[in-house]
């Protein structure tokens, strides 16, 4: 039984990042998906000492129960949005770390012509400390996203599936 979790970085409801995982999640066909929710309180060491919140400890289990991740990231300002950064944040403070060893497939879309390239490029930078194992090719940016999409959530992009597809495959090889 296969397992993928789904990570988008944002949180709009909206969103082509969280439609792109859906695709992703498609293409990859696993047994179960879910997705996970980034709606965390703000890392705080003091919040920490009183216990970890019960949803950063239900994203780990998640992250410790899938067979792969695929993250899908916005580009706000050049770079990943804070509520990511601030999920990767909350789950480097849990022990043992759940994401060592797990295969990771960063991926974005954005309004942009570049498709969140910047922002994909700092995400890898920020999973080097979490020892997961990177699925870097191809990338995958969807460009202009908000016209990438059809009503039901479908990419319509032929050269952005194929990418994904091929991602999702390199993703599935790497479990």
């Amino acid at each position: 039984m296969t397992r993928l979790l789904g990570i988008s970085g944002a949180l709009r409801k909206g969103s082509t990042n969280t439609m792109l995982v859906r695709e992703a999640a498609r293409l990859f066909a696993p047994d179960h998906f879910e997705m996970a929710d980034l709606r965390l309180p703000l890392y705080d060491a003091d919040l920490e000492a009183e216990g970890m919140p019960d949803a950063v400890i239900r994203l780990c289990d998640q992250i410790r129960a899938a067979d792969a991740i695929v993250i899908s990231t916005p580009e706000y300002n050049k770079a990943p949005p804070g509520v990511l950064k601030n999920a990767l944040d909350w789950v480097s403070r849990v022990r043992p770390m759940a994401t060592q060893g797990k295969p990771v497939a960063p991926i974005s879309a954005a309004a942009g012509m570049a498709g969140g390239q910047r922002a994909t490029s700092a995400l890898y930078l920020m999973l080097i400390p979490f020892g997961v194992r990177m699925v870097t090719a191809p990338e995958v940016s969807v460009g202009n996203s908000s016209k990438k999409f059809d009503d039901a959530g479908r990419l319509t992009d032929e050269a952005a599936e194929k990418f994904l597809r091929q991602k999702m495959e390199a993703l599935r090889a790497a479990i």
